[in-house]
């Protein structure tokens, strides 16, 4: 294995996990291919990861943290609170629709790590309905929504949507008249929770 010029750093270690689990999936992907993709030893990935499990974990966090960091900057962007509650519950959806439909066998990989990796999944989950929080507790607090406990109308509002973002439902992201169908949910969501 030819030794590598670059430092060996957390961030190249799970680029290039990435790269072995869209090559060989889920059930095939080994630390010796990551390492041997680096041009390392197998234990100096051990170094940053102490386990495959820590490293699977690490790399499904981040798969998941790429959208999260990007819905983030819709909740203290500009607009009225139901402008930004759209613009999120459509950028969750295109989002997933991208992964699923861009790269399948690497959504299909990660949907298997999702499975695994319950803490990273709970923990992404729980930033998705913070976010939603946020923006409806504007809503609450400017008068446009009418919603005593935002955060449960939150939780509420991401599960009514789950059929556009669960990955369970991403074979029908695709179909004609799906995000007409999401548009509707959307605008029966916002009108309920609009102040009457």
């Amino acid at each position: 294995m030819p030794p590598t010029s670059e430092t060996l750093t957390a961030e190249r270690i799970l680029e290039a996990t990435e790269e072995v689990l869209r090559r060989h999936g889920p059930a095939k992907a080994t630390v010796v291919d990551v390492a041997r993709a680096l041009g390392v030893s197998h234990g100096s990935v051990y170094r940053h990861f102490r386990t495959k499990a820590v490293l699977r974990e690490a790399v499904t966090k981040r798969w998941l943290d790429r959208t999260s960091a990007k819905l983030a900057g819709i909740v203290v962007a500009g607009g009225s609170p139901e402008e930004r509650l759209r613009a999120w519950l459509a950028a969750l959806f295109e989002a997933k629709r991208h992964k699923a439909g861009d790269d399948p066998e690497l959504f299909a990989t990660y949907t298997v790590l999702t499975d695994e990796n319950v803490t990273a999944v709970g923990e992404h989950i729980d930033d998705l309905t913070g976010q939603l929080t946020r923006i409806i507790e504007d809503g609450a607090g400017s008068g446009a929504f009418d919603a005593p406990d935002p955060a449960a109308a939150a939780r509420a509002v991401f599960h009514a949507t789950g059929r556009f973002h669960d990955p369970g439902y991403a074979r029908e992201w695709q179909r004609p008249g799906v995000q007409e169908e999401f548009e509707a949910v959307v605008n029966l969501l916002v009108r309920g929770l609009s102040s009457p």
